[in-house]
């Protein structure tokens, strides 16, 4: 088997089990299909004595083994040092003087093919140093806000074009994204391939049971009525994704349907500003935050939601865009990113212009023409972590070509 040694500062740790984990089961697909042994560098940044180091999760996170195998990838956390918030334009250089060290030793135990980067920054330039010492091909993955916002932020983008040019192929995670990439990077097209997300089909798939809601309701603490519209905001708290906007989309929902409810799924720093929204949008008894939730409560979710409602500001292609089509749950969400190539009809959802007037009418929408489940969820039928496997291990393989 050929062998990939890959560079992803995004995936799963003892601090956040949840961090990244469609990096994880993108590569865990790759280990499993035969074609390709992988191992996987995995960062860990942690601030210097007196910026927070000593706080429960950089404890946890210090604690994280620095090699294990998970998933049929073998796993290496080695540390840097970085400066919350003011520092991540460094990053890229502490990244690689960190994992540099690591990769040379893998490489002489057993020699790598080809280093791969799972986002464009901090990622790439880091491994495009790597790549380059280890004498090996590069390929960089593009995600989303990777290119919509590092793209904007000196000396970021010049890195990036560095890293994009030294490599031998570029991935992005919607035929969107490639373009954007073609905009900020000027990389050209044909260098591009686009390389959708997987899905686990037995997890995210309807469940149509009568008694969802009820058990939903159980597992999170509150009543979700079985004749209310339920609306769902998979996200992090963040400025970006919208869930202000969702918030006062249901407040402007309230008189034709004054017993929706809102379930906002998710954590970040965006819980105290949303809580004080809600309450003063008069609707804080039907917008509840779960808070990080078991991914395993995350279709039940979903197949409960009669929308599934994201006004984000910028995506690649959102995992939980994917993930709602799945469960049979239409979208109501901004044309950005991959949007377009998911909703491609009224039983896919509805794209609308992000403001809470829009997103209302949207959800309106949806509501007042539901799709069937099963159609909804055939929509999203090519996503699978199997196909999505193979076609990775044939890009690959192109590469060495």
């Amino acid at each position: 088997m050929k062998h990939v040694l890959v560079l992803s500062t995004l995936y799963p740790n003892p601090a956040n089990p949840r961090f990244g984990t469609f990096v994880a089961r993108s590569m865990e697909s790759l280990a499993t299909c035969g074609a390709w042994r992988v191992t996987l560098i995995n960062p860990i940044g942690a601030p210097p004595l007196g910026l927070g180091a000593l706080s429960p999760r950089y404890r946890t996170l210090h604690d994280a083994p620095e090699r294990s195998v998970e998933g049929g990838v073998t796993l290496y956390r080695p540390r840097f040092t970085l400066i919350p918030k003011v520092g991540a334009r460094r990053n890229a250089g502490a990244i690689a003087k960190a994992a540099l060290p690591v990769a040379r030793a893998i490489h002489a135990r057993d020699p790598v093919d080809l280093v791969d980067a799972q986002f464009f920054f901090p990622d790439g330039p880091a491994a495009a140093a790597i790549a380059e010492d280890l004498g090996r091909p590069l390929t960089i993955k593009a995600r989303g806000s990777d290119i919509t916002y590092w793209g904007g932020v000196e000396p970021a983008r010049e890195q990036m074009q560095d890293a994009a040019s030294q490599a031998a192929g570029l991935l992005a995670v919607s035929e969107a994204l490639a373009g954007e990439m073609v905009a900020v990077l000027g990389a050209s097209r044909e260098r591009i391939r686009v390389h959708y997300t997987g899905l686990d089909r037995d997890r995210f798939r309807p469940l149509g049971h009568t008694q969802l809601r009820a058990q939903l309701g159980s597992e999170l603490g509150f009543e979700l009525p079985s004749d209310a519209p339920l609306l769902a905001c998979v996200g992090a708290l963040i400025p970006r994704k919208g869930h202000d906007i969702a918030i006062e989309a249901l407040a402007r929902l309230s008189e034709e349907h004054p017993q929706a409810r809102l379930l906002l799924v998710g954590k970040g720093d965006e819980e105290k500003p949303l809580r004080a929204l809600a309450k003063a949008k008069g609707v804080a008894d039907r917008v509840h935050l779960t808070g990080a939730i078991d991914h395993d409560l995350l279709p039940i979710i979903l197949s409960a939601a009669d929308a599934m409602v994201l006004p984000t500001a910028n995506e690649g292609l959102a995992n939980a865009w994917v993930e709602a089509l799945a469960c049979g749950t239409p979208l109501v969400t901004c044309d950005v990113g991959g949007a377009r190539e998911l909703i491609t009809s009224d039983i896919a959802g509805r794209l609308v212009d992000r403001n809470a007037v829009a997103v209302a009418q949207g959800i309106r929408e949806v509501l007042e023409n539901p799709a069937d489940s099963q159609e909804v969820a055939d929509l999203a039928e090519a996503f699978d972590w199997t196909t999505h496997a193979a076609r990775l291990a044939e890009y690959y393989e192109g590469l060495l070509a």
